[in-house]
């Protein structure tokens, strides 16, 4: 049930996303899109820390995007489009009566139940998520994982060779 709406939220915030202009509504929308879905990572592996450092990776490249946005777009106007807003209320409110409607049981008493359900059974999922852990730092999938941190250094090094220090920065102070 949770994961329903969770899904329909990322569904219409990229929508949303697909008819920005402003730079720095589409960085919202971007990072209102990682939060979702980081909730919904959390909920598919019955714990948080993998979505937790996806979070934290994301913010850190919002973050060099928010700082690059402003630097060559600082001084245009940002306006709220009213059609978008109401459209957007209207397809989360269709959606959201889609999903009581699919669920037969979705009154929010057993809603809530099922959710403290799932916190007092937390104990068999430390578990379950200590093994995938296992799984994850093991001998097949361990490659993967050097693959990556091999990636990421020749990429820093890259970038740290391409850009020239003499040029300055993108936009020219007046």
């Amino acid at each position: 049930m949770l994961q329903l709406i969770i899904y329909s939220l990322i569904f219409i915030s990229s929508i949303i996303f697909i008819n920005m202009v402003h730079p720095l509504a589409m960085g919202l929308t971007l990072l209102l899109q990682t939060i979702l879905i980081c909730l919904i990572t959390g909920l598919m592996t019955k714990s948080f820390w993998f979505s937790y450092i996806l979070f934290l990776i994301f913010l850190g490249g919002m973050l060099v995007l928010f700082i690059y946005v402003t630097s060559l777009a600082s001084n245009e106007m940002f306006n709220l489009s009213i059609k978008l807003t109401m459209f957007s209320f209207s397809l989360l409110f269709i959606l959201m009566l889609l999903t009581f409607i699919i669920d037969k049981n979705s009154s929010m008493i057993i809603f809530l139940n099922n959710e403290m359900e799932n916190i007092s059974n937390m104990n068999s999922y430390i578990l379950e998520n200590s093994l995938s852990l296992n799984k994850l730092y093991n001998f097949p999938t361990n490659l993967v994982t050097i693959l990556l941190m091999n990636y990421l250094l020749i990429t820093l090094i890259v970038v740290v060779k391409i850009t020239n220090m003499q040029k300055g920065p993108l936009r020219i102070m007046n």
